[in-house]
């Protein structure tokens, strides 16, 4: 969001007009209409006077800039290898990263099977799954289909029905798997 967004926003809140808060930080109603829409940047006398015609503190303008964002860094190789379900079954779980706080989790994994496995884990679970698959081939069901994926297929599906790699066509098999679902349930 810009700074002429956030004069929009305060702006409309007390339901003024861009002429009426145009006159009372003295500029004219066009410019104010050019920084609203981020067409020209105001300097810092004028924000002190969009500030005051707004009745608010300069540094509430900026407010939206300084907030703290969610990230999570992981460098090339690292990311934490966790158990899941098929581990037994010689799934390698990677966790790529992880959100914190807000209303969806996503969970963003990288799966790598080296060697093909008579035991294929069925998962079910909350919320929507994305797998894209890097290396290798394989058969992977949901609910009563079965897709083959190759490397650069990718598949997009709600995870609450069934779902797993049925069949390793070559290996190794390595693929993203990224799982969303409201942080107010759990996962798996």
């Amino acid at each position: 969001m810009s700074i002429g967004q956030e004069v929009r926003t305060f702006r409309k809140n007390l339901g003024m007009t861009v002429a009426e808060v145009a006159k009372l930080a003295s500029l004219s109603s066009g410019m104010l209409s050019k920084i609203e829409r981020g067409q020209t940047s105001p300097s810092l006398a004028t924000l002190q006077n969009l500030a005051r015609a707004l009745n608010v503190p300069v540094t509430t303008l900026f407010r939206r800039f300084e907030e703290e964002r969610d990230v999570s860094y992981v460098p090339e190789g690292q990311g934490i290898e966790i158990e899941r379900r098929g581990t037994r079954a010689g799934h390698q779980y990677r966790l790529l990263g992880h959100t914190v706080g807000g209303d969806v989790s996503v969970e963003p994994y990288m799966i790598t099977i080296k060697k093909k496995s008579d035991v294929f884990p069925i998962f079910q679970h909350d919320g929507s799954e994305y797998l894209y698959m890097l290396d290798g081939e394989m058969d992977y069901r949901h609910g009563g289909k079965l897709y083959r994926m190759k490397p650069g297929d990718s598949l997009l599906f709600d995870a609450s029905a069934a779902h797993g790699p049925e069949n390793f066509r070559k290996m190794p098999v390595r693929f993203l798997s990224v799982i969303t679902h409201s942080a107010t349930k759990g996962s798996r």
